[in-house]
């Protein structure tokens, strides 16, 4: 009886802390979202579904497609990119890994905004890019890549990239790789082997890896203002706007809602798919 009431007592700060910051936080944002806005900073309590209809108006709309459009292509490329790069560096001598994985958190020790702006140096007129692709004879004059589609893309890539690598590692880690050789033996080449072994073991971190890289890409709104130059609006920057400059609450509150419904979409698709008898079956 000590024993229990012990541990309901040691639980009780972590239970208050996620009631405080986390839990009740969520709670007063769905609430909000129900409200309407009164005058410049108000919020008047009459519940409505104004603000939910709202989203579906053909400008917010075309939000969530552009920002849902830009999650997908980023997140095919990290998985293009980070998965080779994590399984093979779970495969690489301790001494190598070690040294590998330093290497990728390096960057992390500077701010996220600072490494943007070097993207900034890269990317605009008569910049490092330009005059190494001009001196390569590649091009003849500078070329508008700041402020650009494809620099936002470049810039989610490369804040996103990292979490794809260690959620493949992870995985490719804890790997048998006599289950490889066995299937080796059977007959299976290399990349039946890969396809049928490999693969589906280190699915758990590939789902993982595309859950934070698919979602955080539809809010990381200072990447789009940075490298986008405003031409390219995401959900993140939608609710950033009716906070700061609009001054709607519940209107941005019904967004991030909506947001954290699609994000919760993910996380059970994610359980669905490794609580699933193929998955269970191999790992």
């Amino acid at each position: 009886m000590i024993r229990k009431l012990r541990g309901n007592i040691s639980f009780l700060p972590l239970a208050l802390f996620t009631l405080a910051f986390v839990l009740g936080p969520l709670l007063y944002m769905a609430a909000i979202s129900f409200m309407r806005r009164h005058g410049s900073w108000g919020i008047e309590a009459v519940f409505t579904f104004q603000n939910y209809k709202r989203i579906f108006e053909p400008v917010y709309l075309e939000t969530f497609r552009q920002s849902i459009r830009l999650a997908v292509i980023t997140t095919i490329t990290v998985i293009v990119t980070g998965y080779p790069f994590g399984y093979f560096m779970a495969r690489l001598k301790p001494v190598w890994r070690n040294r590998v994985m330093i290497l990728i958190i390096i960057p992390f020790w500077t701010s996220a905004l600072m490494r943007l702006y070097g993207w900034i140096i890269m990317f605009r007129a008569n910049g490092a890019l330009d005059s190494l692709l001009m001196k390569l004879h590649i091009t003849n004059e500078p070329l508008r890549l700041l402020y650009t589609y494809p620099a936002v893309i470049t810039g989610m890539i490369y804040a996103l990239l990292p979490f794809m690598i260690y959620s493949v590692f992870v995985s490719a880690e804890k790997l048998d790789r006599g289950l490889v050789d066995a299937a080796r033996i059977m007959g299976a080449n290399r990349i039946r082997a890969f396809l049928t072994v490999s693969l589906p073991l280190t699915m758990p971190g590939l789902f993982s890896g595309v859950i934070l890289t698919f979602i955080p890409s539809m809010g990381l709104y200072f990447v789009a203002d940075i490298l986008g130059g405003n031409k390219v609006i995401l959900v993140g920057n939608l609710i950033r706007d009716q906070l700061l400059n609009v001054h709607d609450w519940p209107f941005a509150a019904a967004i991030s809602v909506v947001l954290m419904a699609l994000t919760s979409l993910f996380l059970y698709l994610y359980r669905l798919v490794t609580r699933s008898g193929k998955l269970e079956g191999l790992v």
